[in-house]
């Protein structure tokens, strides 16, 4: 990513990262996600972030807060957890479960992995997610607490 099309903006803990603050990183996202605001989980992102997401490619703030706006419309109920997976540099790889229904009530729970890449202030440059679902009945849900 040129470092001509970062901004100002700085989001620490900053690369290259620790455990610690990897740690610190995904703690922040999953707060973030849980929250299901499209605009305050798009800020930590750059201007010119690049997505996978799945087989949905984006470029762009603007396209990633559509994009979740849309998602959490969709997925109901949302409840994320992720768990570092492992760390280098500007790096981080996660594993994540999240559980949601959809309109009709039905549940389901979603496996996952997501290779992030960070710009030199802290903000997400680049993330590739690979997601499967599975449909759940209510009983077997395991995230039960209050969303943020």
């Amino acid at each position: 990513m040129n470092s001509s099309t970062q901004t100002s903006e700085e989001r620490p803990p900053l690369p290259p990262f620790t455990r610690e603050s990897a740690l610190i990183k995904i703690q922040a996202a999953e707060d973030g996600w849980n929250s299901r605001d499209p605009i305050r989980v798009s800020m930590a992102y750059t201007e010119d972030t690049l997505w996978r997401n799945r087989s949905t490619f984006l470029s762009g703030r603007a396209e990633v807060q559509e994009f979740l706006s849309g998602k959490w419309d969709r997925e109901q109920d949302y409840r994320l957890r992720k768990w570092l997976w492992s760390f280098t540099d500007n790096r981080i790889s996660v594993k994540f479960e999240y559980e949601y229904h959809d309109e009709i009530g039905q549940w389901y729970r979603a496996y996952g992995n997501e290779q992030w890449e960070f710009a030199s202030n802290g903000l997400m440059q680049r993330r590739e997610a690979s997601i499967n679902d599975i449909e759940i009945d209510a009983t077997d849900r395991k995230f039960l607490w209050e969303r943020n």
